[in-house]
C-alpha cells in the first residue's frame, strides 16, 4: 500500500501525537514501512538526530514506534520560545532565523516549499506517511498563512482524521465546531472523526456518534479509550501539570527528587527514566523548601539560560541551592543549569545581555557561541563504576572547566557538529556534592542512572533498591500499548482506505453561517466600528430577561452580512 493522513485536532494536547505514534506502530507491525510527520512543531524538548539535526522530541519517539531511526526530514520546522517574545526557528535541523510571532508569518512563505520537499523525499521513501497537525486546523487566524495544518493537507492532497479529547468534554461541539469553521475546500479533505481518552460505556456515546455523523456526513474511525501511562514526551511545559505515578519502591524509602520548574523550562525528559525506577518521586517544583528538603536537587536546560537565572534569584531559590551545596546535598545541574551553576556566563547571543554571574557553585565559566553545538556523544561516568552513558547536546554555549572533576569522560567522538571547548577528553565537573553536564538524556543509559541514584541513596542513609528493567525497555512496550490501542478500537480497514484513496468525493459541507430567521443584523460599518451588539431581549419562561442571540443551522446555506465580511477578510 502507498497513501499518507494528516492527524488533526480541535485544540493542543488533543491526542494527536499519541494517535500518530499507535497508527506508526500498528502499520509497522503489519510490515508496512512507515514514518511520522510534523511540518511545524513548537517545543522545548527536542532531540538530535545522528546526522546533527535539532527536530521535536515527539517525532523522534514516533519514529522509534515506526522503528525507523529519526530525521530532520520528519520535523522541518521547530520553534523555540526564548526570551522577550522572540522564537527561535530551526529548519531542516539547523538554526535559521530568530522571529516574533508577527515576523514569523510573513516567513512561512518561505518555509513552505521546504516543508513540501522533505514530506516529498519522505513519501518517495516510505510506504506511508502519517503526518501530526499541530494546535487546531480551526485557528482562522492563522489559516492564511498556514503549513501545519489544512493548508498542508490542501498543498499535498492529504486525507485528514480529526481528533477529539473527550476527557475534557465539549466534545461534539468541538468536532462540529472545527469542521464549520473550515472553507468548503478545506472540509472536502476532512474524511472523519476520532474519539480520544473515552472512559464508561461506549452504548452511551453510540448515539451522539450517529448524530454527528448525520450532521456531518462523515463517520468516527475509532473511540480509543483512556488509559493510564500512555502519553508520549512533553512538548511543552503544559505537561507537568499532569501527576507523576510512583512506582513501588523495592526497598523501604523512596527517593525524592525536585526538579526547579524554571518559567523557559527546556528538555525535561531528561528526568522521565528517573520516574522510571521504582521508589523515585520527581516533582517539578517553585518552592525553595522543597529543593532544599529533596534527596536530589535537579537545575534543568532552559532556552533563556540568563533570565531563568534572573528568575531563579528573583524567587530565593539561589539560597536553597547554595544551602544544599554548604550540607552536601546532592545537586545536578544538566546543559542550562550547568551554566547557570557557575561563576559567569557571557552571552551575546541568547539574551544579548553580555556577562552575568553564575551561581559561583562550580569552577566553570560559559560564553556563547553563534553556532548551536548539535552532538550524540558517548562516555564513561568515571565516579560510577565506569558505566557507559550516553546523550545528546542542544546548546550555544561553550563550558569551559576551570577546575574540581570531570564527570565523564569522552574520546571526543560525539555524532554531530564540533562540540565546542572541552578540557581533554572530559565533560561537566563535580565539586563535592555538586554535578554538571551539558549532556542530555544521561539517565537513559541504565547502568549511570542505577549507580547515580545508589549514590544519592547511600549518601542519604535511604533503603532504596534500583529496578531491573531497561528504559528503553520499558518505552518500547508503552509503544506496543499504543499500537494495540489503535489495532483494537479503530475501524482499520476504513482507516486503510482513507490512507490510500484519499478522502471521498461528495462530502457534505457544514455551515458555521447564521441562520436568515434570526433578528440579529449587523451592518459592515457597524462591525468595523466595534458597534455590533446582541439584539433586544425577551422574556424567558421563568421571568428573566434573556439575550435572543442568533442560531446556527447546520447546513444552512444562506449568508448574512456578517458572513460576507468574513468570507472577504479571510
Amino acid at each position: 500500500m502507498r497513501g499518507a493522513l494528516l492527524v488533526a485536532g480541535t485544540h493542543s494536547d488533543a491526542g494527536k501525537s499519541v494517535v500518530v505514534a499507535g497508527i506508526c506502530r500498528w502499520l509497522a507491525r503489519e510490515g508496512v514501512k512507515v514514518a511520522p510527520f510534523k511540518a511545524q512543531n513548537m517545543a522545548l524538548n527536542s532531540f538530535v538526530t545522528r546526522e546533527g539535526a535539532e527536530i521535536g522530541r515527539a517525532q523522534a519517539a514516533q519514529a522509534a514506534a515506526s522503528r525507523v531511526e529519526p530525521e530532520a526530514a520528519m520535523n522541518p520546522v521547530l520553534l523555540k520560545p526564548s526570551a522577550e517574545r522572540k522564537t527561535q526557528v530551526i529548519l531542516r535541523g539547523k538554526p535559521y532565523a530568530t522571529a516574533s510571532a508577527r515576523s514569523y508569518q510573513g516567513m512561512k512563505g518561505e518555509l513552505l516549499p521546504v516543508v513540501l520537499e522533505s514530506l516529498g523525499e519522505l513519501r518517495r521513501r516510505f510506504e506511508v506517511v502519517v503526518c501530526e497537525g499541530a494546535g487546531s486546523p480551526a485557528e482562522i487566524n492563522l489559516r492564511d498563512n498556514d503549513i501545519a495544518n489544512m493548508g498542508l493537507s490542501r498543498a499535498a492532497s492529504l486525507p485528514v482524521v480529526v481528533v477529539g479529547d473527550i476527557d475534557r468534554g465539549g466534545l461534539f461541539a468541538s468536532l462540529y465546531g472545527t469542521l464549520a469553521l473550515l472553507d468548503e475546500e478545506d472540509q472536502a479533505l476532512v474524511g472523519g472523526f476520532m474519539v480520544n481518552k473515552f472512559r464508561g460505556d461506549t452504548a452511551v456515546l453510540a448515539p451522539g456518534l450517529a448524530r454527528m455523523s448525520e450532521l456531518t456526513g462523515r463517520p468516527f474511525f475509532g473511540t480509543l479509550p483512556w488509559v493510564a501511562g500512555l502519553g508520549l514526551d512533553g512538548e511543552d511545559s503544559l505537561a507537568l501539570d499532569a501527576p507523576r505515578d510512583v512506582r513501588p519502591p523495592r526497598g523501604g524509602d523512596v527517593l525524592r527528587v525536585a526538579v526547579v520548574r524554571l518559567p523557559r523550562i527546556s528538555n525535561f525528559t531528561d528526568l522521565d527514566a528517573l520516574s522510571h525506577e521504582p521508589g523515585v518521586a520527581v516533582r517539578f517544583t517553585e518552592s525553595s523548601q522543597e529543593i532544599l528538603a529533596a534527596d536530589l536537587a535537579v537545575l534543568p536546560g532552559t532556552k533563556a539560560t540568563v533570565a531563568d537565572l534572573g528568575w531563579l534569584r528573583s524567587h530565593g531559590l539561589d539560597g536553597a541551592l547554595a544551602e544544599r551545596a554548604r550540607r552536601g546535598l546532592l545537586t545536578l545541574g544538566i546543559c542550562g543549569g550547568y551554566q547557570m551553576l557557575g561563576e559567569r556566563i557571557r552571552d551575546g547571543v541568547e539574551s544579548g545581555e553580555g556577562e552575568a554571574p553564575g551561581l559561583g557553585l562550580l569552577p566553570v565559566e560559559t560564553v556563547f557561541g553563534e553556532e548551536k553545538i548539535l552532538a550524540r556523544p558517548e562516555g564513561r561516568a568515571l565516579e560510577f563504576a565506569d558505566a557507559e552513558v550516553s546523550g545528546y547536546e542542544i546548546r550555544h554555549g561553550r563550558v569551559l572547566r576551570l577546575g574540581g572533576e570531570p564527570l565523564f569522560a569522552t574520546d571526543g567522538s560525539a555524532t554531530g557538529s564540533a562540540n565546542g571547548p572541552r578540557n581533554g577528553d572530559a565533560e561537566g565537573c563535580r565539586i563535592e556534592a555538586t554535578f554538571g553536564t551539558s549532556w542530555h538524556g544521561v539517565f537513559e543509559s541504565d547502568s549511570f542512572r542505577r549507580a547515580f541514584l545508589h549514590r544519592v541513596a547511600g549518601e542519604r542513609g535511604l533503603d532504596w533498591i534500583a529496578g531491573d528493567e531497561p528504559f528503553a525497555a520499558r518505552r518500547e512496550a508503552q509503544l506496543d500499548r499504543l499500537g494495540d490501542l489503535v489495532a483494537e478500537n479503530v475501524d482499520r480497514e476504513a482507516l486503510l482506505r482513507l490512507i490510500e484513496d484519499g478522502t471521498p468525493d461528495g462530502l457534505p459541507v457544514v455551515s458555521s453561517q447564521l441562520s436568515t430567521s434570526s433578528q440579529f443584523s449587523v451592518s459592515s460599518d457597524q462591525l468595523e466600528a466595534g458597534q455590533a451588539t446582541p439584539p433586544h431581549a425577551v422574556v424567558s419562561r421563568n421571568g428573566t430577561g434573556a439575550p435572543n442571540y442568533p442560531t446556527v443551522a447546520p447546513g444552512a446555506v444562506s449568508e448574512t452580512k456578517i458572513d460576507k465580511k468574513l468570507r472577504t477578510e479571510n
